[in-house]
């Protein structure tokens, strides 16, 4: 018969994990995505249009709405048939948001040059969005560069213009998945495509997990999450899988615009509020505190498959 001192710990165990699985049932998340409307490689026989419709279809069979996807609008004038990504995307009640005409880094540009890409990317934002809501900004690269001079000119440059940043504060790499992906199909390596199935949904298990432990000591609570996916082939192909295990997880989908009403989004809905460190690592990093680890060897494994 075990103690009453061992039987006190087991209960406290089990009453500690219950506690922890209730607190993970009301994780909130607000899926955005960006590069609109070109992102990374394509397997082949396959469009940037059908990639585009087969996440909104993923997404409208989940009953997920209002979905930000991040504009680059350089790629329609290339390629102007590629505006039919937008259009399909504002056709099924989802929004649209500004990531920059070309997708450059704000370290490698002055802040005129910045801001000129802002605006440029304008033009396609209120042809495309119909009278919807398009001030919402996201910075490529989530750089909100290394000069603090550079990074307030450009915030108050957004705030004039009546911009939110959205936010990223869950991320699991999902662009890393879609080169491997296009060349795994082009050789039809479909034992290499499971495995990629595999490690990308643990992944985004293991984000949960990681985004869950940050939040909790940071702020002894889950913050509602915005993650940051992209409009990539193998993005398109695991969404509605990805989605099913949000659920089986208990989950809630919510929007950007709810998400971005908690107090720890702040300084991004007013971009004259002073900067704060981009998302929970960083958070983590100026708190000096210890950021639990995710798989190092994962980008090495993803560029080695189906490589030679």
């Amino acid at each position: 018969m075990k103690s009453p001192v061992v039987i006190a710990i087991l209960l406290a165990s089990v009453l500690s994990f219950a506690a922890n699985a209730r607190e993970k049932q009301d994780i909130q998340i607000a899926i955005t995505f960006d590069d609109l409307p070109v992102h990374n490689d394509l397997p082949p026989d396959v469009t940037r249009r059908q990639v585009g419709r087969n996440i909104i279809k993923a997404l409208k069979d989940a009953h997920v709405s209002k979905v930000y996807g991040f504009v680059n609008a350089s790629h329609v004038e290339k390629e102007p048939a590629l505006g039919a990504v937008f259009a399909d995307w504002h056709a099924a009640g989802f929004l649209l948001g500004n990531h920059t005409w070309s997708h450059p880094n704000l370290n490698d540009l002055s802040v005129d040059e910045y801001v000129e890409e802002i605006i440029r990317n304008e033009a396609a934002l209120k042809e495309y969005s119909n009278g919807k809501e398009w001030h919402w900004f996201r910075y490529p690269f989530l750089s909100e560069g290394t000069d603090p001079e550079k990074r307030k000119l450009v915030r108050d440059a957004l705030a004039a213009r009546g911009y939110h940043i959205a936010a990223v504060s869950m991320s699991f790499g999902d662009y890393m998945w879609n080169a491997p992906y296009a060349r795994c199909m082009a050789k039809q390596d479909m034992e290499s495509a499971k495995l990629l199935e595999r490690s990308y949904l643990q992944a985004a298990s293991d984000a949960i997990d990681q985004s869950h432990l940050m939040s909790t000591v940071l702020y002894k609570r889950d913050i509602p999450y915005v993650l940051l996916m992209h409009v990539g082939a193998f993005d398109a192909r695991m969404l509605p899988k990805l989605l099913a295990m949000y659920k089986a997880k208990g989950i809630k989908l919510i929007t950007l615009e709810q998400a971005q009403k908690d107090p720890y989004y702040a300084s991004n809905m007013d971009p004259s509020l002073p900067a704060e460190p981009v998302g929970l690592e960083k958070r983590m990093w100026a708190r000096k505190l210890t950021v639990p680890g995710s798989e190092p060897s994962l980008p090495a494994m993803l560029d080695s498959i189906c490589s030679k």
